[in-house]
């Protein structure tokens, strides 16, 4: 029998319009050394690894008469050349030449109708170097039934290994009388999927109302002569076009920092993030409403027998963040940042960092979707970017015998917000992905470069001889992460 999709995966479709396309992304960067890292061989990789998330070759089949939600059906007609793209830039292809590339993919959303992933090979990159981008949809990655095929592709040695992946055969589509019947069937028998069934059909009424409401509004204010509200640095309506900057920092400037200052080194990068959106502010021409703070949802992990299972080992929970963007001190900052995290490090919830970089596989490509899917299902608070940091290995990983050099999260824009940061730390370094709306934020590599000045000055204060603590507060003992 079909799986059927829940009803938060639903939501994530049919939320998704083409301002708002719901896919997570993932640049990473290879060196294939002397491996022969190329196109055919990270098909036949992924052939090789596709069965440990079989949901990859599998799409969403709509009930007739919306009598039940969706269900997940094998692709018939699966074809791994469409899903593995390849592309290439001109060679020496240049950082900026990759952004914008990146930049133009993740603007468009997945196919509906193929099963909802695509990955491209980006050859021609300066030093032989090849870049992976993974596109996947929220509502494929559920951290619960499915990883994400980025977890499975990667080995901790270069020495290339076949697992022998199972010869695989698409079950028979369900005919529409089949659905018809296993939706009837689910309704009588099972009380959730009745539920699940009625919140569909009131959510797509809502949806629909939102929609027609919405679409009215703008064509009132075209007639009207005014213009589209673009809001201000953080939010606005957004348009389909996004623009991507990654920016990458040593990991042992943030451990130095944790080592003077106290608190851990997700406390550092907040406060990076915060020092960096207050620089970026202050260089642009438009007013804030003297805004002095930002709220931030970041996702954290944690043990909670309350919250949905994952497969990884802990929970994803939403946790709001006040970042003080108007306080001039960096270690001021920082401490307050700090001290909003302490109440949740009190709780003895909290999962720590060495034991989720110490998971099999590349999970940090996992938990970002998971942590995409946290922010969503919180569109409704009171926040205005979302963040989230995952800590990953260490120690270098290979894909085919080839080197990942560079890791960027790319997590999607939400219905009003111009910004989304992820970041995650690998191989003794910290990579940030910023994601922002082309329209609304066109000077976004300015703000990329605010995150390194950000963590400069933060650094500063830890090794220039200024005092590091300010006057009045003791120094506390600094905890490991």
């Amino acid at each position: 029998m079909s799986e059927r999709l829940r009803p938060r995966d639903v939501a994530f479709l049919e939320h998704e319009d083409p301002t708002v396309p719901r896919h997570v992304a993932t640049v990473e960067v290879f060196d294939p050394g002397a491996s022969g890292f190329d196109y055919d061989g990270f098909v036949a990789l992924i052939l090789d690894r596709i069965s440990f998330v079989p949901r990859y070759r599998q799409r969403v089949q709509e009930v007739p008469g919306h009598l039940a939600n969706p269900v997940w059906v094998d692709d018939d007609h699966f074809d791994i050349g469409y899903h593995v793209r390849r592309s290439a830039l001109p060679r020496p292809g240049s950082t900026e030449q990759l952004r914008e590339l990146v930049s133009r993919i993740v603007s468009r959303p997945l196919d509906r109708a193929r099963p909802l992933w695509e990955i491209y090979f980006v050859e021609g990159l300066a030093d032989g170097r090849v870049a992976l981008l993974y596109k996947t949809h929220q509502a494929l990655v559920d951290g619960v039934e499915t990883v994400d095929l980025g977890q499975v592709l990667l080995d901790k040695d270069p020495g290339v290994k076949v697992l022998g992946g199972d010869e695989w055969h698409p079950h028979r589509r369900p005919s529409p009388a089949g659905l018809l019947a296993g939706a009837l069937h689910d309704n009588l028998t099972d009380r959730a999927t009745a539920l699940d069934t009625v919140r569909h059909a009131v959510g797509t009424a809502v949806g629909t109302a939102d929609r027609l409401t919405a679409g009215a509004g703008r064509v009132l204010s075209g007639l009207a002569g005014r213009r589209p509200d673009r809001g201000h640095a953080l939010s606005g309506e957004l348009s389909q076009q996004r623009r991507v900057v990654g920016v990458d920092s040593a990991l042992a400037d943030y451990r130095t920092i944790r080592d003077v200052h106290g608190g851990t080194i997700n406390d550092v990068i907040l406060a990076t993030v915060t020092g960096a959106l207050r620089a970026w502010l202050m260089t642009r021409a438009e007013s804030m409403g003297g805004l002095r703070q930002v709220q931030a949802m970041v996702p954290v992990s944690v043990i909670d027998r309350e919250l949905e299972a994952t497969s990884l080992g802990s929970q994803i929970a939403p946790h709001f963040v006040t970042l003080p963007i108007g306080e001039p001190s960096p270690v001021v900052r920082l401490h307050q940042v700090s001290y909003s995290f302490q109440a949740h490090k009190e709780t003895g919830r909290a999962v720590a960092a060495n034991r989720l970089a110490g998971i099999a596989g590349f999970a940090p490509t996992t938990f970002h979707a998971i942590g995409a899917r946290v922010a969503a299902a919180e569109v409704r608070r009171d926040f205005q970017i979302s963040i989230t940091n995952v800590p990953g290995p260490q120690s270098p990983l290979y894909a085919a015998g080839a080197r990942m050099l560079r890791t960027y999260p790319i997590h999607p824009l939400l219905p009003g917000q111009a910004l989304a940061i992820g970041v995650t730390s690998y191989d003794g370094q910290v990579f940030y992905g910023i994601n922002s709306d082309r329209d609304l934020v066109p000077d976004v590599d300015v703000l990329g470069q605010c995150v390194t000045e950000a963590l400069a000055e933060l650094l500063d204060t830890a090794t220039g001889g200024r005092p590091t603590i300010p006057r009045g507060r003791r120094k506390k003992a600094a905890p490991k992460p």
